[in-house]
């Protein structure tokens, strides 16, 4: 893996707007996609695309949110910040691929849920906080993969899953460097110095524990070689996925709710645990 790179440049290339998005990896890593729409309560959100696929000819639910490369393609994804909907959608999939027995992956770039007057009136505390609990007891392999940026509860909400994987120039945060530097120092413009300060990078939170294993990518980041940075992902997901599929469902949920709890906890009470 190339770890030369600074925490702000690893920043910036997860934040490529070329970057691969979720249409990209279920085009080139699933077959047979088959989209799902709406949370069956209020509507239908862009920012968040799921539906079943095949995976090596084994069905699997696929969810991810979805940013664009082009002005156009964001304004219609909402620049991937989803909305209560959204949330709704991605748990009324993960409950039917709980009662199909099918497993989950979930790709996650975004700056964060949108936080706009109208998605907090719709509920969207309520709607992650409800993904929270719920991914927490599912019975099924749940495999989640930071592709680009996965920042704040946003994130979170995709993410509670027996492996969190990440691509080694993605980032993972409670929140973007800009509004760490804001808070720490009233001044966004040390955002660079934020990043060196948060431990966002891939290596950095796999020693931490927070995450399981880091995807390599081709140098300079896997916009420039996306078929390289695919196979790559693909060897990854059936490596982690043959191990879970070892574990009798009521394990795997025993395993995550246990795995979520130790995070943050002294190393004293993590070896008792």
């Amino acid at each position: 893996m190339h770890n030369s790179l600074t925490a702000a440049e690893q920043v910036n290339i997860a934040r490529h707007p070329q970057r691969p998005n979720i249409s990209d990896y279920i085009g080139a890593l699933f077959t047979d996609f088959f989209e799902q729409k709406g949370d069956r309560l209020c509507g239908e959100d862009a920012a968040i695309l799921g539906g079943v696929a095949l995976y090596h000819s084994r069905p699997v639910t696929v969810i991810g949110t979805r940013k664009g490369k082009t002005l156009e393609e964001n304004l219609k994804c909402n620049f991937g910040m989803p909305n209560p909907e959204g949330y709704r959608k991605a748990l009324r999939l993960m409950k039917q691929a709980e009662k199909f027995r099918r497993p989950v992956f979930t790709f996650i770039d975004t700056s964060g849920a949108y936080p706009g007057l109208e998605a907090e009136a719709r509920g969207q505390g309520e709607a992650i906080a409800r993904n929270l609990m719920e991914m927490s007891g599912l019975t099924v392999p749940v495999i989640a993969v930071i592709t680009g940026e996965g920042n704040s509860g946003g994130a979170l909400a995709l993410a509670v899953a027996d492996r969190v994987l990440m691509l080694e120039n993605a980032v993972y945060a409670i929140l973007s460097p800009e509004g760490f530097a804001s808070i720490l120092w009233k001044d966004a413009q040390r955002r660079d110095e934020a990043c060196g300060l948060m431990k966002l990078t891939a290596p950095d939170l796999l020693e931490l524990g927070v995450i399981d294993d880091v995807i390599p990518e081709p140098e300079g980041g896997a916009h420039l070689a996306p078929a390289v940075a695919m196979r790559q992902v693909d060897r990854c997901l059936a490596r982690h996925l043959a191990e879970l599929d070892k574990e009798s469902g009521k394990a795997l949920a025993a395993a995550r709710y246990q795995k979520f709890r130790r995070l943050g906890a002294p190393a004293s009470q993590k070896e008792e645990g």
